[in-house]
Formats: structure tokens, sequence, C-alpha cells
């Protein structure tokens, strides 16, 4: 049982903490394969290795990938926090690199399918968070589904993460275009991710950049590269951050100049960076609209 003076020094770091401008970045690519759990997990660690406070959300509701690319085993998800089982707090894990993991719900087709009960436990569960965050990174589903667009919606920054294969560009095609047309979100940071040769990132950021912003109304940012790495592919299956795993191969000091740019990125002041705000848009019901993406 909390004191009164307890619950006073509680619900003071609560409102510090809503009051706090805080970074949400969805990082996404629309194709599976990309490597968009590899990217959130090593933006994390290297992010936390600066000092930063961060939270990384699994946000495939269907099928758990963070927990599963760091060998962790959660007792609680996000599961239980919608069913009131358990508190927000209680299902937060800190990985062994320093930042937080809110596990995947798995088994939630996506967040359209919530009912108003599991909405307003969603919104409350991240109201009453008292840990501090500078940072919030979500990975994303692969696809365009809805839970992938209420994610990059709700967030102050995406990521769309591509690779040179014309599956990959096309699916992140669609994706921008969805996104703009149908969810106002206009301005995206590009990582292109297992880059073969010095300057190939930029050179596919370019074809991409000169496709995209052709047909959609649209501003697209070369946030960096990520090169092809054999040491990335031994972390991945030792189930370490490849920061942490090998840091100084290449791919390792590609993920700290990535968290050095993004630290560099604005964050709205007021409502728009409070993580309140950032879960109200999350489970707000879309609007249907009538007209086809063309």
């Amino acid at each position: 049982m909390h004191s009164r003076r307890d619950q006073r020094l509680l619900d003071r770091a609560t409102l510090d903490n809503l009051a706090r401008p805080v970074q949400v970045i969805a990082v996404t690519g629309g194709k599976g394969g990309v490597g968009k759990t590899s990217i959130s997990v090593n933006l994390a660690a290297a992010m936390a290795g600066a000092g930063k406070r961060v939270v990384l959300l699994d946000g495939d509701l269907g099928l758990a990938n963070v927990d599963v690319f760091l060998g962790l085993s959660p007792r609680y998800t996000l599961a239980h926090v919608l069913s009131g089982e358990r508190t927000l707090e209680e299902v937060i894990m800190t990985a062994p690199q320093g930042f937080q993991i809110v596990p995947a719900a798995s088994g939630i087709a996506d967040l359209a399918n919530l009912d108003a009960r599991a909405h307003l436990g969603l919104v409350q569960a991240f109201s009453q968070l008292t840990t501090l965050v500078d940072v919030m990174i979500v990975d994303t589903a692969a696809g365009i589904g809805h839970g992938v667009t209420q994610f990059s919606q709700a967030a102050q920054q995406v990521i769309v993460a591509i690779c040179d294969d014309p599956a990959s560009l096309t699916d992140a095609y669609a994706l921008v275009k969805v996104l703009s047309r149908n969810h106002g979100v206009n301005r995206f940071r590009i990582v292109t991710n297992m880059i073969r040769g010095a300057g190939g990132g930029a050179e596919l950021f370019q074809r991409f950049e000169r496709v995209t912003t052709r047909f959609l109304d649209v501003i697209l940012d070369f946030a960096g590269e990520i090169p092809e790495d054999e040491y990335l592919r031994h972390a991945i299956r030792a189930q370490r951050p490849v920061t942490e795993a090998y840091p100084g191969s290449p791919a390792a000091q590609a993920f700290k100049k990535l968290a050095g740019r993004a630290d560099t990125w604005p964050v709205p002041a007021g409502p728009r960076g409070n993580l309140e705000f950032f879960v109200e848009r999350l489970v707000r019901r879309p609007q249907v609209r009538l007209e086809a993406v063309q």
C-alpha cells in the first residue's frame, strides 16, 4: 500500500512524465524481411547507449518479434494490460542493454478490433506510466494493415526501411501512398538496409525518392544506410544487438550514426509531444474514406 506522500510523489512523477516531450518513432517498411526489427532493436540499443531513456514497443500485435530477437521470454504482454490483469509497468521488461520493452500482445489482429474498454485501458496505461521516457520506438508489423497505419500516423517520426529489392521498393511505395493519402502522414525518414558497397544506400534512396515524389506529395529524408555485415548476422543468431555484440563492426557504427541523427529530429512541445497524445491518436477510430486509393 502507498502512503499519501508516496501517492503524491507518484502522481507528480506521472504528471512530469506526461509534460516531458517524448520522441515517438515508428519503424515500418511495408514488406517483411527488410530488417525492421533489427533496425528497431539496434536503434533502441544505440540510443540507450548514448544515455537516452528508451522504450521499445513491439507493435506486431499478431506475431511477437522483439522478445524473440533478444532471446527474452516475457511472462506478460500488452494483452494483459488491455484486459486489465496487469499494469503497463508490470508488463515492461528491461533489456540487458538498458532499454525497456513492451512485449507484443500476440493474437490480437489489430488495434481497429479493440473494443471501447480496451481502448480506454490502453490510454490509461500509458497515461499512468511513471517511468521517465525520452524516446519510444515502435516496431510495426509487416504490410499496410490497420495496426501499421495507426502506429505510423500516431508517431511523430516514421522510418521506412527499404533494401535493394523490387518487392521492397514496391511495397514501401504502397505504404507511403496509403499513409500520405489516407492518414495525413507526409514526411518519412528513409533507412536503406543491407547495402553492399559504399554509397549504395544514398543511390538507392535517390532512386526511391525520384519515383515517390514524382507521384506523391510527400517529403523523404535520407536517414542513413545500414551495410550488409556478417557481424550483424552473427549478432542476430546470438540474439543480441550488434551494437553490443560487435560494437566496432560496420553495422554497429551505422546504427550509432542513425541514433545520433534521430537525436536531432525535432520533438514537438506541448500535447503533441506527450505519450498520452500518442496513445489517444493511436486508438482514435479512423474515419471511413469513400474514395479508393489510386
